[in-house]
């Protein structure tokens, strides 16, 4: 077996054992990439030999394809309408952490274009444990989220201009650099060089307008997956390429050809196609960066190590919350965004390798510096942790006080908790309200709750999967507990701590969909409300009477469509996952639902009965008068 097919088997058998296990304490996979790579490497078990530097190469395509993507997402109007906090948030945090860090990295030893490159580097943070932590924790559309994915989104931008001044730093080119981005036009006068630049540019932004997308659809229509996906590596490898050869990196060509394709109709054909790619190969560029780790170094010097972690945590949780400040974010808020943010980010591995390539940091600091980002990152859940439990609590809404000046706690305890304020939670709540049924509503949304308890709502402030909430709130004697969540995940872990904690509270939860409910009844809930079927049979009824039917007719019919369709969830639910017997079966469930419904038409289809149909009855008594 070759050196690169037996190296890829321990690269892949080591992601597919360490990872998952990683995930389940709760972590970023990212940490469990490095942490494989550490055990597979030199420094564990040794089964990889040197630096796995053919996996490497290949590896570090997924940074490209990462790029891509980024700027695939960037849609121009998207883009344009937040670029206030875009440009406010995001250049501020960047300008004031690196000015910060390389003013204090000065005080060092190194070189001033050392200095730089690091704190350019440290000033990054983890787009994807940020991101997975705010979507896990139901905050990605709270004032600290979207102030957090402003922040982060500047700095992936900013990742490209990074990545083109560090080869500038360099006194003297390198040998290693120049193997690296060595060009057919190196050797040319400068102003052929900028024309080549400029030349290249140019052909991405005409070619991916006017020719990329009409390709893309010749492709499609071949109606065969698997030639898209090529389609799609081939878009990408030969961006990369042209960038690579007039001299310019080859992730500044992936970035410019996402972002020309934002619009396009391939936009999710094309996310969906190189995700897969992206993802391993980023997860086998971190394993190398894992593997590369030199802990010799690390064990000399543990302590500036771990001075330089905190020192980065300090600073950017610093830097972040005075920014925070600036823009009137609630004390909460403010202490999410700082901890969120505060860590060094996955791109700090990529830019300490290439500093490393060029020769701005020796092998010494490059471990040393790796250490930092996988120490940062690894204390950032930690960090949320400690936010959540100590402070959260001291500076959240809930400590505000009301317009009679009193500390807003739990004055009042009802029959009723709804979990989740949101769209969903806020019409029952309104429906409740309006029939003198009061009710206990949390949220963890500040703003929301803010906002509803200016619209005269008692809203509290708190996470709902926190047992000691709830039995402040009154669960131990509460009668219903209604999950609205948005999350469906947050959703069962509520459910599953109140059938655990308080097994006497009766649950009515919402369900996003047919197999949410299904996960729901697993759990034991027998009250499930999807949110698309009533409105959707509401919808129906409307058509139904628009088409000639008396309206009271439509909806019985709608009526007896729902509890047919209750009746069957749990049926099919038991089959779901063999999807075969799960598709057979709900064909057979749809043609006798079908018939019934047929069966009770014909049998009501008496055209005298209007029931409750006042229209009707009111065209009728125009007629006769």
């Amino acid at each position: 077996m070759s050196t690169f097919l037996l190296q890829s088997v321990i690269f892949l058998g080591a992601a597919i054992l360490i990872v998952p296990f990683i995930k389940k304490l709760g972590l970023s996979s990212i940490l469990g990439y490095l942490l494989a790579g550490v055990i597979i490497g030199p420094f564990g078990m040794s089964l990889v030999g040197g630096n796995g530097q053919d996996i490497m190469h290949a590896a570090e395509f997924g940074v490209v394809m990462m790029l891509f993507l980024i700027g695939l997402e960037l849609e121009p109007k998207a883009f344009w309408e937040m670029r206030k906090s875009i440009a406010g948030l995001g250049m501020s945090q960047m300008l004031f952490t690196t000015a910060l860090l390389f003013g204090l990295l000065n005080f060092t030893d190194w070189s001033w274009q050392t200095s730089l490159a690091v704190a350019l580097t440290f000033s990054m943070s983890s787009t994807a444990i940020v991101l997975q932590t705010l979507k896990e924790k139901n905050l990605s559309h709270s004032v600290s989220g979207q102030a957090s994915f402003s922040v982060l989104l500047f700095q992936d931008i900013a990742v490209i201009p990074i990545l083109a001044l560090l080869p500038l730093l360099t006194e003297g080119q390198p040998e290693s650099a120049k193997d690296q981005h060595h060009s057919f036009f190196a050797d040319q006068p400068a102003w052929i060089q900028a024309i080549s630049v400029v030349g290249a540019v140019g052909v991405i932004l005409v070619v991916g307008r006017f020719l990329v997308v009409p390709f893309l659809r010749f492709v499609a229509k071949a109606g065969m997956r698997e030639l898209l996906v090529a389609a799609s590596l081939f878009l990408v490898i030969g961006v990369s390429a042209l960038m690579q050869f007039v001299g310019l990196s080859p992730a500044l060509g992936a970035f410019m050809a996402g972002v020309v394709l934002a619009n396009s109709e391939f936009r999710h054909e094309l996310e969906s196609n190189l995700d897969p790619f992206k993802g391993l190969l980023l997860g086998l560029f971190f394993l190398s960066v894992g593997v590369t780790i030199d802990f010799a170094v690390i064990f000399m010097d543990p302590v500036t190590i771990v001075v330089m972690a905190v020192g980065v945590l300090i600073v950017k949780f610093g830097v972040l919350f005075m920014i925070g400040r600036f823009f009137k974010m609630s004390q909460d808020q403010n202490f999410l965004f700082s901890f969120g943010l505060s860590q060094v980010g996955e791109f700090g591995f990529v830019l300490i390798s290439f500093c490393n390539q060029l020769d701005l940091i020796d092998t010494v600091i490059n471990a040393k510096l790796m250490a930092v980002v996988a120490i940062t990152m690894t204390i950032t859940p930690l960090l949320m942790m400690l936010n959540e439990k100590l402070i959260d609590p001291f500076f959240g809404v809930k400590t505000k006080t009301d317009e009679e000046g009193e500390i807003a706690e739990f004055e009042q305890k009802h029959k009723i908790i709804i979990a989740g304020f949101g769209h969903f939670g806020s019409t029952i709540g309104r429906l409740l309200r309006a029939n003198g049924i009061k009710a206990t509503i949390l949220d963890n949304n500040s703003d929301r709750v803010e906002l509803l308890r200016n619209m005269g709502f008692k809203v509290y402030y708190g996470d709902a999967t926190r047992a000691e909430l709830l039995k402040a709130a009154g669960a131990e004697e509460a009668s219903i507990l209604i999950a609205a969540i948005d999350s469906p995940d947050i959703n069962r872990q509520l459910i599953d701590m109140v059938r655990e904690n308080f097994p006497k509270i009766k649950i009515f939860s919402r369900a996003r969909n047919r197999f949410d409910a299904y996960d729901l009844l697993d759990l034991g809930v027998k009250n499930v409300y999807r949110e698309t079927l009533y409105s959707a049979v509401h919808l129906g009824e409307d058509a139904l009477v628009e088409m000639g039917f008396r309206k009271y007719t439509a909806h019985r019919q709608g009526q007896r469509f729902i509890k047919f369709d209750e009746d069957a969830l749990e049926r099919l639910g038991e089959k779901r996952h063999n999807m075969k017997e799960y598709v057979l079966s709900m064909k057979d469930e749809m043609e006798w639902q079908e018939q019934l419904l047929y069966n009770d038409l014909e049998q009501n289809l008496d055209l005298s009965d209007k029931s409750w149909d006042s229209d009707a009855l009111k065209d009728n008594f125009q007629k006769t008068a």
